[in-house]
Order: C-alpha cells, then structure tokens, then sequence
C-alpha cells in the first residue's frame, strides 16, 4: 500500500485536493469533530482539563477555540487528550484499508506530530496566502486570533513543501487540482 500525506497551510485545500485522488482518505480534521460530538469519554477528559470551557456534551468547537485563545497552553491540553484518540482512528482506518493500493492522509499535523512514516508520499497543497486568508476570514467569521494561535504549533509552510515530494498549486478551482493529481497518479500506476 502506499500512502500520500497532504499537507499545507491552514485553508489551502488539503481536504478537497486529497478527495480528488479517488482513494480512501484519513481526514483527521473530520474524526477529530465526531470525538468532540459522539466521545464521552474525551468529553470527560476535556472537561477536567479545562472545566472553565468545557461545560455539556456535545463539546462546542466555540468553547475549544475560546479555551486556546485565552490561554496557548490549553491546546496542549487538548492535543494531549485528542492526538491519542486519533490515532488508534488512523490505525483502525490502516487495518481496514491495509489491501487498497493507495490511502490519502489528511492529517495538518502529520509532520509536527511525527506520524508520517519513510516511505509516505509527501503532497504540498499550495495556495495563493489571499486566497486563503479570505477562506480563513469566512470560515471563522474574521475571527483569526485562533489561526494565529494554532499556526504557532506548525511547522513553517516552507519547510513542509521543501520536505515534500510534490507541489500542488490550488488556485481554488477544480481543474488545476485535478490536473495535478492525474498527473501524481501517472507516475505511481
């Protein structure tokens, strides 16, 4: 099996351009946001942690953001009970895909949290910093004090594509996308 990490800045696409690939995907994004609705037990865990924030179940991604903004700190908390949980997720995914020719990881983390393996293909998702900004302001309703926050846990985006195997320029419209990916996939099938 193969398998292709998307990685890239925050809002430049990784979930849509590792959707395009055709093959089962590992959106940690995704996984992370059903812990937080249907997880009691991180629910309780993150309401020990942080009690000021955390106050019913389902967990509001509002209180989280609230929660890191007020203090960088608290996303320590938060990465300490959640990383584990997504992981033994991206493991179960691994098992049950453990015969398809090629996985897609999207996972924004993957590089900082060491989970990309040897062998892993690695896609730079590239995108034009006012394309993604205006992205950024409509998702989080201009709120950016938590992407300035979460940044600070990244790896420079500099530093991710030299370390990737391939660049994929995303100017937001589906057919630069697509062509990059048919063109990937060519080299490896």
């Amino acid at each position: 099996m193969i398998r292709f990490a998307v990685v890239g800045d925050i809002g430049s696409g990784k979930s849509h351009v590792a959707k395009l690939f055709g093959y089962p995907v590992f959106n940690a994004d995704k996984e992370v946001s059903k812990l937080y609705k249907k997880n009691k037990r991180c629910y309780v865990k993150l309401k020990k942690e942080l009690p000021n924030y955390i106050k019913s179940f389902p967990v509001k991604k509002k209180n989280l953001s609230k929660a890191i903004i007020d203090n960088q700190n608290n996303i320590k908390k938060i990465t300490k009970i959640i990383h584990p949980e997504v992981q033994s997720l991206m493991n179960s995914f691994m098992k049950k895909n453990k015969y398809k020719r090629l996985v897609i990881l999207d996972i924004p983390l993957l590089m900082e949290n060491k989970i990309n393996q040897k062998n892993d293909i690695i896609i730079f998702v590239d995108a034009k910093k006012k394309e993604i900004n205006r992205r950024l302001k409509q998702k989080y309703k201009g709120n950016l004090n938590i992407i300035k926050k979460l940044k600070k846990f990244q790896l420079p985006v500099e530093l991710k594509r030299q370390n990737s195997d391939f660049v994929i320029k995303n100017n937001f419209k589906n057919k630069s996308a697509k062509n990059s990916v048919k063109r990937i996939l060519r080299i490896f099938f």
